[in-house]
């Protein structure tokens, strides 16, 4: 019999997430601050805890898919959290953008409690969840990341073992490198081509199958030139994780520019009002 999974945190890509562990046959807990989020799993068979304490104690896999390391910290350390709570032997997973420093502490304190913890953070937004095709970075034992690859499969294509505790937090914060600036550039480039009279569409054929071409061009500019602003990827997140990533390259005593810059016009479009808006929202600092 599959192992009863516990998932915490059913949002914009955790609700996808969630619903392949379901109907890949595993009996799924959840738990979400806000209970309306959890209604269409609900109804395919998901069953409701009242609390992280209740589900901690009733699930053999834990998943976490929350917002801010904060949320990580007191969900996981906290007095009602996982790790009080959990049964010895049970697995910790916590797939949140966090910090590479608190993925390690929860590892430490897992271990502690002979709680096996992975840090695995996702990218490909809702789409990726959405199709169960998520790139999955993980870090911690390399026995735990054995263990949990079946249930990994289900919601992930390109999974990836990198690493102890943190390695996952600092392979992911690379993968927003590497986004942010070029987010930078995907606005830029729609903005240019409007601007020059071509048409942005007929632009997009020739250069995504160039050397230009990335995932934010190929999925995220064709919205920007809908006007399509919804979040795959809120604005807030991608701001914190680009925060992160730059108090982790500080302390490593890395510049990063490319990062700090995109972070700054980040900042601008959050002032405007666009911290819940998706990431290709940035379209709208060039284009009014």
């Amino acid at each position: 019999m599959n192992k009863t999974v516990g998932f915490i945190g059913l949002g914009v890509m955790g609700n996808s997430m969630a619903a392949h562990i379901l109907e890949a046959g595993y009996p799924v807990l959840v738990y979400t601050r806000t209970k309306q989020k959890a209604e269409e799993i609900l109804n395919k068979g998901a069953v409701w805890q009242e609390t992280v304490k209740d589900l901690s104690e009733k699930a053999d896999i834990i998943i976490t898919m929350v917002g801010y390391p904060s949320d990580v910290e007191e969900i996981y350390l906290g007095e009602n959290g996982i790790l009080r709570h959990a049964k010895e032997g049970a697995f910790v997973i916590d797939m949140t953008t966090s910090k590479p420093s608190l993925a390690k502490k929860i590892a430490e304190k897992a271990k502690e409690k002979s709680i096996h913890a992975l840090d695995a953070p996702v990218s490909g937004g809702d789409i990726g969840a959405r199709n169960g095709t998520l790139a999955i970075m993980a870090g911690g034992e390399k026995e735990a990341f054995e263990a949990c690859l079946p249930l990994f499969s289900v919601m992930g294509e390109n999974i990836q073992y990198q690493g102890p505790a943190g390695s996952g937090q600092h392979t992911k914060m690379c993968n927003q490198i590497a986004i942010a600036a070029g987010m930078v550039g995907v606005a830029e480039a729609m903005a240019y081509a409007e601007k020059s009279g071509l048409n942005p569409e007929q632009v997009l054929k020739s250069i995504t199958t160039g050397a230009a071409g990335s995932w934010s061009l190929s999925n995220l500019a064709p919205r920007m030139l809908k006007g399509d602003f919804a979040p795959g990827f809120y604005v807030k997140h991608f701001i914190k994780d680009m925060g992160i990533a730059l108090e982790e390259a500080e302390l490593m005593g890395e510049e990063m520019p490319g990062l700090a810059l995109a972070k700054s016009l980040y900042d601008k479009l959050s002032a405007q009002g666009e911290e819940n808006s998706g990431t290709q929202s940035i379209y709208k600092l060039w284009v009014k």
